[in-house]
């Protein structure tokens, strides 16, 4: 190989209203973390945000448009291929997905609802929605709370549950999977206005951090995988001053040791480092983003990858072991990218 051992990749997700190229496959360099682009695929229209399957041979992506669809390709090469049509979620604008247990579920903000659909034993899309999870609620924010608004739907770290993160009700939904559909194990109040966006878990599947996007905090939660119980415990501010404006947090990740949790905000172009101390975090600092309007965060073979919408590009920086700080190593041109995974 070119590289001169195991193929890594990355896939960027954009969106194609906004000139983005669709789903960008970029290559990764063990070591540095450099990324170098080998193509793109415009198969559906605003690939926001992506999904590799276990094995990593199926990539899904959403097709964040009022119609709502998702998108299967086998990863094959430095270029996807389509695995099939897309697939229409009865859902309106999904922003992420995730696989599990056989099926694709779909977080719709603009319907809130989650959907799932399911796969074929080769990993292609088996058809249409077994099941729409219709969220309802309200919060007090009138101008984004008038209805709800799902933002990420994700497996828990023991496999039992799926978590659900809805802006508009200031809650997430503790879900079972069976026969095609989600059932409501127990719905999870956070301040009201807050505006929960995403959650990550810890590696060691006992906490998980809510990033909430309305106002700019993290929600400390402890997580009982036995319960399927997410429990509150703190609420503390992801930067070190008062924003100049409304700040807009977008994405949360938590380090492979557990050490650290970074979040990003748009509003501010910064990226938030917090040290992990047991049951509490502390805000370690901030560092520019690299770019403009940082979406998605990934952390990969000890490096951080921002995707900045405005800018156009995906930023790495090397992380400070004892501290957690990012430095900014580099960047590769995406136009209006969305998100970052790695396989």
């Amino acid at each position: 190989m070119a590289d001169g051992g195991e193929r890594r990749r990355a896939y960027i997700g954009s969106f194609t209203a906004a000139g983005g190229p669709g789903i960008v496959t970029a290559a990764v360099t063990p070591g540095t973390g450099v990324l170098k682009v080998l193509g793109g695929l415009n198969g559906v229209p605003d690939p926001s945000y992506l999904a590799l399957s276990a094995g990593g041979d199926l990539l899904y992506a959403v097709s964040e448009t009022a119609e709502g669809a998702v998108a299967a390709y086998r990863v094959t090469g430095d270029r996807p291929e389509p695995a099939g049509p897309p697939v229409p979620v009865d859902g309106s604008g999904p922003t992420h997905l995730a696989v599990h247990s056989g099926h694709v579920l779909t977080a719709n903000y603009g319907s809130g609802s989650v959907t799932t659909v399911p796969l074929r034993p080769d990993g292609s899309l088996a058809g249409g929605p077994s099941g729409v999870l219709r969220h309802t609620g309200a919060g007090p924010h009138t101008p984004r709370q008038q209805g709800p608004h799902a933002h990420q739907v994700q497996p828990d770290p023991s496999g039992r549950w799926i978590v659900s993160v809805d802006l508009g009700t200031d809650s997430v939904r503790v879900c079972t999977l069976a026969d095609g559909a989600l059932d409501v194990h127990r719905e999870i109040a956070l301040r009201p206005g807050s505006g929960p966006r995403h959650l990550a878990f810890h590696p060691d599947g006992t906490r998980a951090y809510v990033l909430n996007e309305l106002t700019p905090t993290l929600t400390v939660c402890r997580w009982d995988a036995e319960e399927g119980f997410l429990k509150p415990l703190s609420e503390i501010p992801v930067l070190a001053g008062v924003p100049s404006g409304d700040a807009y947090p977008s994405g949360v990740v938590t380090s492979a040791d557990g050490r650290f949790v970074w979040t990003a905000t748009r509003g501010e172009d910064v990226l938030s480092t917090f040290a992990v101390e047991g049951d509490e975090l502390r805000l370690v600092g901030t560092v520019i983003c690299g770019g403009h309007w940082p979406r998605a965060l990934a952390e990969y073979g000890g490096f951080l990858y921002v995707a900045n919408e405005r800018s156009g590009d995906v930023t790495w920086f090397a992380v400070d072991p004892a501290t957690g700080l990012p430095r900014y190593e580099g960047s590769i041109e995406v136009p209006a990218a969305s998100c970052v995974i790695f396989g």
